[in-house]
């Protein structure tokens, strides 16, 4: 993985600067088995998918923090958490994929993710490289939260000659409660609603595809500081959150016989 973010609040507010990351990513390891006999269920079928994502990437990242002023100053400290690379939790993740072709050309398709992460905090500061405020270390967003992910994606397809041009949608969410453990420490809890047109070269063996999601619908919801937060002073809160437009997912498989 190799992150780039750049904000003004995170170097003094008086010049935008970036901070980085690279390395490996957290590892998936996932076993696939058809509920229908592939041989038989020639027009449809079913997948399921269980496994493990193991917390390889250096999920306590750091770089210089700069403070621009009459006395330029910079502190180490870990990158936000959108940048860092890997979460610090053993998770377990679920899939489901289904399609039914009603032609040869013509079909639909469907997918469901979801990763379990029961490790509720990685102890990792927020606080990048300076002390944590009292408002954080009072609403536990003083480190870092090890969420769950969810993915829904559902459309149709249509092959022409090598070529398969699907149309869907895709649904992203970092939800706000953890179905197993805690779910206090910072996170962006919220969803994203987005069309996904895509297309497929397929050979024999190999098939190369990509996805360009774009979005309609964009919510970041309520985390558990900001309820805490909300609890203890009386005024609604709701954190800070960023989200693309669009995003191109290109990738290729090859199928060994």
């Amino acid at each position: 993985m190799d992150n780039s973010r750049s904000s003004l609040y995170e170097h003094g507010g008086k010049e935008r600067l970036s901070t980085h990351s690279f390395g490996l990513g957290d590892i998936r390891l996932t076993a696939y088995a058809w509920l229908l006999n592939p041989a038989k269920a020639r027009k449809g079928n079913i997948q399921v998918g269980l496994g493990l994502k193991l917390p390889t990437g250096n999920y306590n990242y750091q770089d210089y923090f700069y403070h621009t002023g009459a006395n330029d100053t910079r502190t180490l400290g870990p990158v936000d958490q959108s940048i860092q690379l890997g979460d610090g939790g053993t998770g377990i993740t679920t899939e489901l994929n289904t399609y039914y072709n009603f032609t040869h050309k013509f079909g639909l398709y469907g997918s469901f993710y979801y990763l379990i992460s029961p490790r509720e905090q990685n102890g990792v500061s927020t606080a990048r490289g300076s002390v944590p405020s009292a408002k954080a270390v009072a609403n536990g967003s003083d480190v870092m939260s090890v969420p769950d992910q969810l993915m829904i994606r559902g459309g149709a397809s249509y092959g022409i000659s090598k070529f398969d041009f699907s149309a869907g949608v895709r649904y992203e969410c970092l939800p706000v409660h953890d179905l197993v453990g805690g779910s206090n420490g910072f996170r962006r809890p919220g969803y994203i609603i987005s069309a996904e047109p895509g297309v497929t070269y397929r050979l024999k063996s190999l098939s190369i595809y990509a996805f360009v999601p774009v979005a309609l619908k964009r919510d970041r919801t309520q985390s558990v500081p900001d309820k805490i937060s909300t609890n203890l002073t009386g005024t609604y809160t709701q954190g800070d959150a960023a989200f693309a437009d669009y995003a191109i997912n290109i990738g290729i498989t090859y199928r060994f016989k």
